[in-house]
């Protein structure tokens, strides 16, 4: 069976960081492209950073360029996505995800309901 989890998630204060992981099992990670979307109350779901899991490349979305970095623990199947100069706007509910033979720009772009994802980790930004 397919499996991504996350974790790392909580509270943080504006300007502050977070660290998310996402432990994927029941595949390799080196066939996929694994990314990070969120999902904020009342609004769609959108991409934040994706990577390719056999070669690293990433992506970003404009919004957090700079701010935020997507890397890849090979040897222990996890995606994580450092978080810093967290604003209140970046509260959400992080989700990973994982599809196989993409492009990770089209990744974060498309947001397919097909793909694998995980269930979500709570990230508030709040003083």
């Amino acid at each position: 069976q397919l499996q991504l989890v996350e974790s790392g998630g909580g509270l943080a204060q504006p300007g502050g960081s977070l660290r998310l992981s996402c432990a994927v099992s029941g595949f390799s990670l080196g066939y996929y492209v694994i990314g990070w979307f969120r999902q904020a109350p009342g609004k769609e779901r959108e991409g934040v950073s994706c990577i390719s899991g056999s070669d690293g490349t990433t992506h970003y979305a404009d919004s957090v360029k700079g701010r935020f970095t997507i890397s890849r623990d090979s040897a222990r199947n996890t995606v994580y996505l450092q978080m810093n100069s967290l604003k209140p706007e970046n509260t959400a509910v992080y989700y990973c995800a994982a599809v196989i033979g993409h492009d990770v720009q089209s990744v974060c772009a498309l947001c397919l309901e097909g793909y694998c994802w995980g269930q979500g980790a709570q990230v508030t930004v709040s003083s």
